[in-house]
């Protein structure tokens, strides 16, 4: 019976998405009283690659009500970071932008976090939107942080719609970011919340959520009142039906935008009563022409971006060479600096940077380093990520690593906190001896956390067998690596890297 009706919620869902391309003037999507315009997991204010933007974002808004439709912007979290931009501006540039866009509400998600709760509050203070989020709770006061609401109701012809923020409350928030800061288990907490919202009349059912897919569809299973979860956290699209609840994620960057429109059909003699809901994945192309109030407050966060970027972040006490031909065939310095940036920002065992995603092909001289200058180490904007894995894995990738030395390759393995002896005569995958981490030999049946770029942990530089472990901070929860840098030159300025006889290669 689930799998029958959610079938035949699917298919109302893309006979919406047919009627899209008709008139809508008298048809059942055109008398629907509310239209709701969802985008997820938005960090660039601006296109990228030519595709999405807030200020398009805010041209589809603004058509809707010029053709008499009612539409009302949603945001599932994940917007303050992660970018260039954000570590410069903080979020600050898109408070500004969505702002100037119409956004209407908005629920917190883990990136939110990534600057601390008291950074997060001076942003929640700084919009002109509604933020709905029911289970995250400052400490000091016992209320919702920044005094957002746990839900709101709304009244759309007649039809009462009901809004429930919920936000995921795992590792992916790192809890040195919540000084004052309480995450509440959102199931439990949706529970708290929803019968209020039926008691005072609400005929619609919405949550407004950043949690992954499963807590999404586990919600839908607990809660049978729910009639759609607009979501996020996940980078792709997705539409599903779990029970009688429709969940849309619209992806990232506001590539896409999730139009769904609700109508509310009371009982009568002959039927239930139940929600009409027309679903529409529209592509934010070059198309559709920017609103010009957007674009131009985007345009000047922009313009103050280049300058911003000749900011001192720290200095280093010696040169700091990334000489292609080196840094890709033996231990360097600067890669000993990024692969501890990247342990200390996790706490993992052991990291591990791949020498090609550190760049410059140059001696970057001692002194000042501004923003610009990390960026061009490392210019891919890479995800912090870390993966638990047993010792004979990581073994593995170590022989995966040098598996070409002596010769140049982006593969080459910069580590922090292990060390090992590389026989270069040795058959490729079977050339490392004395593998140690934290100065202990590896045992093959212990469980070892790994941080490591997203890059090589989705296979890049055939490390292949990173994606068939158990990763403990995904790529859509960890922070640009960009960041974990420049937080660690402002902990540990003047830096000195050096050549520590981490990689010994013997020939």
């Amino acid at each position: 019976m689930k799998r029958l009706a959610a079938a035949l919620v699917s298919l109302a869902v893309a006979a919406g998405a047919v009627s899209a391309q008709q008139a809508e003037p008298g048809s059942a999507r055109g008398r629907a009283p509310l239209t709701i315009l969802q985008i997820n997991d938005v960090y660039e204010t601006g296109p990228v690659n030519g595709v999405g933007g807030l200020a398009r974002v805010a041209t589809i808004k603004k058509r809707l009500q010029q053709a008499g439709r009612t539409p009302l912007v949603l945001l599932a979290g994940d917007f303050l970071s992660t970018s260039v931009a954000s570590t410069v501006f903080k979020g600050e540039q898109m408070i500004a932008a969505l702002n100037a866009a119409g956004l209407d509400l908005a629920t917190l998600g883990n990136h939110e976090f990534d600057f601390g709760d008291d950074l997060l509050i001076q942003r929640m203070k700084e919009a002109t939107f509604q933020w709905v989020v029911a289970n995250v709770i400052d400490t000091r006061t016992g209320r919702t942080i920044g005094d957002a609401a746990p839900y709101v109701i709304r009244t759309f012809g007649g039809m009462k719609v009901g809004i429930i923020g919920l936000c995921l409350d795992t590792s992916a928030i790192a809890t040195t970011q919540l000084r004052h800061t309480r995450l509440l288990d959102p199931i439990e907490t949706a529970g708290r919340y929803i019968p209020d919202m039926k008691r005072q009349g609400a005929d619609v059912i919405v949550a407004l959520t950043h949690l992954a897919l499963d807590t999404d569809r586990l919600l839908a299973e607990r809660f049978a009142q729910i009639d759609l979860i607009v979501g996020g956290h996940e980078h792709f699209p997705i539409t599903v039906t779990e029970e009688r609840a429709l969940i849309s994620k619209a992806g990232s960057d506001a590539k896409f935008v999730a139009r769904i429109d609700l109508n509310w059909r009371p009982a009568t003699a002959k039927t239930r009563a139940y929600v009409e809901r027309f679903f529409e994945l529209m592509p934010v192309s070059a198309d559709i022409p920017d609103d010009p109030a957007t674009a131009a407050v985007v345009k000047s966060y922009d313009d103050r971006l280049g300058p911003e970027l000749k900011a001192v972040v720290g200095e280093t006490a010696v040169p700091l060479d990334a000489v292609s031909v080196r840094m890709r065939a033996i231990e360097m310095p600067l890669g000993n600096l990024f692969a501890d940036a990247l342990r200390e920002e996790t706490g993992a065992d052991v990291a591990v940077m791949n020498s090609g995603s550190i760049r410059g092909d140059r001696v970057y001289p001692a002194g000042p380093l501004t923003r610009e200058t990390i960026i061009t180490m490392h210019p891919f904007g890479n995800i912090v990520t870390t993966v638990q894995m047993p010792g004979r894995v990581l073994l593995e990738a170590m022989n995966a690593g040098v598996s070409k030395v002596p010769a140049a390759a982006g593969q080459f393995p910069q580590v922090s906190g292990m060390t090992m002896t590389v026989d270069a005569g040795a058959p490729a995958g079977n050339r490392v001896r004395d593998l140690k981490v934290n100065g202990r030999p590896i045992d093959p049946a212990r469980l070892y956390v790994v941080a490591m770029p997203d890059y090589i942990l989705k296979g890049g530089d055939d490390y292949a067998m990173f994606e068939r472990q158990t990763v403990l901070l995904t790529p859509e929860a960890g922070p640009p690596l960009v960041n974990a840098l420049t937080k660690y030159l402002a902990a540990h300025s003047p830096v000195h890297p050096q050549v520590e006889g981490r990689i010994v290669i013997v020939r």
